[in-house]
């Protein structure tokens, strides 16, 4: 039988609800499951930073942007109070309850934790087929803006490469009716990240900003995803959004799944932005892999380990310049390459002018733009 302490302890189960309002941070929104503060590590103060990601539904916490404070209910307790980690469940029980101290009166003291937010149902992520043919026949149903036209023929595509990559104006309108005209052709919308259904109970799409909508395809052209690089960036974000619908009705988290272009080849590139990765295809024929960011890698191992067993060789990096002057991208690259480093691929990295910070950029405007130099004129270290 155990002793009284420890069935106590074992009784005890301290949820992030319970120890975020002892904390000096910013408090969960009503009815959410997960939200960002400003990350203690590397948001600088009085940034518009938000990285920091608390989830309340599986009380973890992690920064993706440097990975480097991540952990659970006690770790951060402990950090935002200044506490060694095995201080911190005697300090909750005096808080909360549970503690071998009583107050004058002989109660015992405990704080009312305050309500939980209700939990918002959400559906199961639908398979590929699925995602593939809602995705396409959404796209089918949306146009593209002429400044938007106008927008990726300055970046160098061809009226031909629009049209194939499927590049639409994402709907900001109107958005029940096209969900409903989808159910009508026969798509089944549930577990189809940025779908869900609203308060009268109709299915609807996520409303975002204006931008452009970018497929994001697998090796077979299948559509997993879409995503967004909004006209205006955000004031508390960046340039791009993902098609989701968390945390709505019968919604759904998108995952960040990798994107390919082009033929399975024995060397592929490896890049940053599934547009990006779209016109360097455009322009250079080569097969592309894309991640949506240099600190979204977990699916990367999966994919590179299906392409290694389809003939792929050798992979070169081509991400942004700014990873040698940005120390937090820097740090992010360095821990792909460590990645990279354990699977049966040999692996380089690209560098061109640092005056043009994406690879598409350089291409297009010292290499084919301009004429000055060709397309194959990279330095691989």
């Amino acid at each position: 039988m155990p002793s009284p302490g420890k069935g106590r302890f074992m009784q005890l189960r301290y949820q992030m609800n319970d120890i975020l309002p002892l904390l000096p941070v910013p408090q969960p929104p009503c009815g959410k499951t997960a939200y960002n503060i400003p990350c203690p590590i590397c948001d600088a103060p009085g940034s518009r930073g938000r990285h920091l990601n608390i989830n309340l539904k599986k009380n973890v916490f992690c920064c993706p942007k440097c990975g480097e404070f991540s952990g659970g209910v006690f770790d951060l307790y402990a950090y935002y109070e200044g506490v060694p980690r095995n201080d911190v469940l005697r300090l909750l029980r005096a808080r909360l309850g549970g503690s071998d101290h009583a107050d004058g009166g002989g109660q015992q003291k405990r704080r009312k934790a305050p309500p939980r937010p209700p939990e918002i149902p959400q559906a199961a992520l639908a398979d590929i087929e699925r995602r593939h043919r809602v995705y396409s026949s959404l796209l089918e149903c949306l146009p593209l803006a002429d400044d938007h036209w106008e927008n990726l023929r300055g970046r160098g595509l061809s009226d031909d490469a629009i049209r194939h990559f499927q590049y639409r104006t994402a709907p900001t309108a109107n958005l029940q009716s096209l969900a409903q005209n989808l159910i009508q052709t026969g798509c089944d919308l549930y577990g189809v990240p940025g779908f869900y259904r609203d308060a009268q109970g109709c299915w609807t799409l996520a409303s975002y900003r204006r931008g452009i909508m970018i497929p994001c395809r697998d090796r077979r052209g299948r559509i997993q995803s879409l995503h967004i690089r909004l006209d205006e960036k955000m004031k508390k974000g960046g340039k791009f959004l993902t098609f989701s619908s968390t945390d709505k009705p019968d919604g759904v988290r998108a995952e960040n799944w990798c994107h390919i272009v082009g033929p399975v080849q024995p060397e592929i590139l490896l890049i940053e932005g599934y547009m990006k990765a779209d016109i360097v295809h455009h322009f250079t024929g080569r097969t592309v892999l894309a991640i949506p960011g240099v600190t979204s890698t977990q699916p990367l191992i999966a994919t590179l380990k299906e392409l290694s067993g389809l003939g792929v060789r050798r992979v070169m990096t081509c991400f942004d310049m700014d990873y040698m002057k940005n120390w937090h991208v820097e740090n992010a690259y360095r821990k792909l390459l460590q990645l990279l480093s354990g699977l049966d691929i040999t692996f380089g990295t690209y560098l061109w002018d640092p005056a043009y910070n994406g690879l598409d950029d350089y291409i297009w405007e010292s290499c084919m733009k301009r004429g000055e130099r060709n397309a194959n004129s990279l330095e691989a270290p």
